[in-house]
């Protein structure tokens, strides 16, 4: 699963997800994507899952880019514990993704394939997402 070498700090706060994607909006790779449509943040999991369900309906032919990286530490306090007593462990790591922002993107297969590859990834994401192809594309 993805997870960063280093970070500078171990936590951080959680803060909100406003706005709609300032970069990463266009197709920079493939010729297909998947691009999210509500603000989210989406754990290395759920990115892996949606890897994987990709890349075996693809059956490993084409490419499959990942566009976004969990960066994000996400903290939980185990159960049953008191309040107080501190900010509990890092549980996983997420990104941030703001609508509008394209999460995957593939290439080297056909138009159906592709957009069945990216429905099947986009069934694994706790967000609603939207196909997209290059222009000239079917």
């Amino acid at each position: 699963m993805l997870q960063p070498k280093k970070t500078k700090y171990r936590k951080m706060h959680k803060g909100r997800i406003k706005g709609t994607a300032k970069g990463g909006f266009t197709l920079n790779f493939g010729s297909y994507g998947l691009k999210a449509l509500e603000p989210e943040r989406v754990t290395s999991r759920q990115i892996e899952a949606t890897r994987r369900a990709i890349t075996r309906h693809m059956k490993r032919a084409g490419r499959v880019w990942i566009r976004i990286f969990p960066d994000v530490p996400v903290s939980k306090k185990p159960t049953e514990v008191r309040m107080g007593k501190g900010k509990g462990s890092v549980e996983f790591w997420a990104a941030k993704v703001k609508p509008g922002r394209v999460m995957f993107e593939i290439d080297g297969v056909s138009d159906a394939v592709a957009r069945e590859a990216l429905a099947l990834g986009a069934a694994k994401l706790p967000i609603k997402c939207k196909i997209v192809a290059r222009q000239g594309e079917g």
